[in-house]
C-alpha cells in the first residue's frame, strides 16, 4: 500500500463511520483489507485501494470501512457484568414498567459472542415473568452473517466459554461449535451504524457498547454517546466497558460502566 492508499482508508473511515484509523500501521491495514481484495478479485490491496478510489462505488467504500470496524471480542468479557445485567438490572427494570417487554441492545455485536453471552445468560437465569426482546447491531454485514449462523471454533468458544455453557448450548461440528437454536432465534440483528440517526430504532431499556469508544475519533465518540443517550428509555442503562467514561451522562454507584440518562439524574435529583 502506498502512503495515498493508507490516507485514503483513514479518510473514508473517519467520514462513513467516525472510525480513528492510523495510516502509519502498515500491517494492520494490509492485513485486515487483504481478505477483502482477495473477495473482491483483486490481485493486491493497492490494485483494490486503486478500484475503491477511481470506481467510487458505495459497496466497494462500504467493504473497506467495514474491515477497518472492530472486531475484537469473546464470550463473557467480564463476567460480573452479565451477572449483574440478569440478577440486579432487569429485575429493576421490570419492576419500574407496568407490562410490556424490555428491550435490550448490544449495539456493536461484533461476530456474535457478546449478544450470545448475555443470550445464553437470560436462557439461564431470566428474571420470571418478563417479557424479554434481545436486538444486536454490527457495522460489518459479513460479521453479522457470521454471528446469525452461530458457528464458532475451537478458539474462539475456549475465550471467556465455561466448560458448562459450552456443552449446555452447542453441538459440536467436524471443525468447530454450532450454538443451540434455543438461543439463536432470541436475537434479531441489523445493521447499523451508530454515527447515524438511530431514533428509527425506537428505545432501549438496556444497551451494551462495551470497548468501543477507542476506536472512535473524538467528535465522533461524542455523537454516537448522544445517539445511544437518545437511544435509552427515561429509566434504561446504557454499559460501557469498566475503564470507559459517558461525561454527559450520570455513572451508576458501584457499578463500573453503567450510565443512565442525564435528564434521569436530573428527575432523581
Amino acid at each position: 500500500m502506498t502512503p495515498q492508499d493508507r490516507s485514503l482508508v483513514a479518510r473514508l473511515c473517519a467520514d462513513r463511520a467516525g472510525l480513528r484509523v492510523d495510516p502509519d500501521k502498515v500491517y494492520l491495514l494490509e492485513n485486515r483489507l487483504a481478505p477483502v481484495a482477495r473477495r473482491e478479485g483483486f490481485a493486491s490491496v493497492h490494485e483494490f485501494i486503486c478500484a475503491v478510489r477511481d470506481r467510487d462505488e458505495e459497496r466497494l467504500i462500504l467493504a473497506t470501512v467495514e474491515a477497518m470496524s472492530p472486531s475484537e471480542t469473546a464470550f463473557f468479557r467480564d463476567p460480573a457484568v452479565f451477572d449483574q445485567i440478569v440478577s440486579q438490572v432487569l429485575p429493576e427494570l421490570a419492576m419500574r414498567r407496568e407490562g410490556g417487554a424490555l428491550r435490550l441492545w448490544a449495539a456493536a455485536c461484533g461476530a456474535g459472542q457478546e449478544v450470545y453471552s448475555l443470550a445464553m445468560a437470560l436462557e439461564e437465569a431470566a428474571p420470571a415473568g418478563v417479557t424479554i426482546e434481545v436486538f444486536a447491531s454490527d457495522l460489518c454485514e459479513r460479521r453479522l452473517e457470521k454471528a446469525q449462523v452461530g458457528v464458532y471454533s475451537q478458539f474462539e468458544v475456549q475465550r471467556g466459554l465455561s466448560a458448562r455453557r459450552l456443552v449446555r448450548h452447542f453441538e459440536g461440528l467436524e471443525d468447530g461449535f454450532v450454538l443451540s437454536p434455543r438461543v439463536r432465534q432470541m436475537v434479531r440483528w441489523r445493521r447499523v451504524n451508530l454515527t447515524e440517526d438511530l431514533s428509527r430504532l425506537g428505545q432501549f431499556d438496556l444497551v451494551l457498547c462495551r470497548n468501543m469508544m477507542g476506536y472512535l475519533l473524538e467528535d465522533a465518540r461524542a455523537r454516537v454517546l448522544a445517539n445511544l443517550e437518545r437511544a435509552l428509555t427515561p429509566s434504561g442503562w446504557l454499559v460501557m466497558g469498566s475503564g470507559e467514561q459517558a461525561p454527559a451522562m450520570a455513572a451508576a454507584a458501584g457499578r463500573p460502566g453503567f450510565f443512565s440518562r442525564a435528564s434521569a439524574r436530573a428527575a432523581a435529583a
